[in-house]
């Protein structure tokens, strides 16, 4: 069994910001898995399905990008999952726009959803799936850069990026973490 986390903020004004890519994944993977509607469940909208013969649970943390480790810590417990079956999705700065990077474990990179899981967790030792959000006109503060609404030049490939953010954390389930990489870091 996958845990499978899309980082994001709750709530209708940060829906279409860089930051909730993570969230626009798990609603991708949610529609593939035929699920209408996910249902709350340890401070996240949960859906669980199946990729392969292998049962995946979907999650959108509802604490907020910095405080998504509690909710996740809670899942895995639930669950009873050890953090190597986690796989988390989100936005990166440091790729470029549409950008697709499968990586095994690692630092949190300045990203505060991940320092709130690695410290929840005490762990890095779990999957990520970063979609590039690029830096393009970044001047001040990274956190108003992804706080913002998608730019209309930046949608198109954003949205390709979604789809293959899904087909990658597809991949993982299915064919293992190194098959994936090898097709998608490539």
């Amino acid at each position: 069994m996958y845990l499978i986390v899309g980082l994001g903020n709750p709530g209708k004004e940060y829906e279409n910001t860089r930051h909730n890519l993570g969230f626009r994944v798990i609603n991708e993977l949610a529609s593939r898995q035929g699920l209408t509607s996910l249902r709350s469940k340890h401070h996240s909208f949960i859906g669980e399905g199946k990729i392969d013969d292998h049962k995946v649970i979907l999650a959108q943390p509802q604490t907020f990008m910095n405080d998504s480790g509690s909710a996740v810590r809670g899942l895995l417990a639930w669950y009873k999952l050890d953090v190597k079956n986690l796989i988390v999705i989100y936005d990166d700065v440091d790729l470029e726009i549409g950008q697709i990077r499968i990586r095994e474990k690692g630092g949190a990179g300045g990203h505060h959803g991940l320092e709130s899981i690695i410290g929840s967790l005490g762990s890095s030792d779990f999957m990520r799936v970063r979609i590039g959000i690029g830096r393009e006109n970044l001047t001040g503060d990274v956190a108003d850069y992804v706080l913002q609404n998608i730019p209309p030049a930046q949608r198109e490939p954003l949205e390709a990026a979604i789809v293959a953010a899904a087909d990658a954390a597809e991949a993982i389930v299915a064919a293992g973490l190194a098959a994936a990489m090898n097709k998608y870091n490539s």
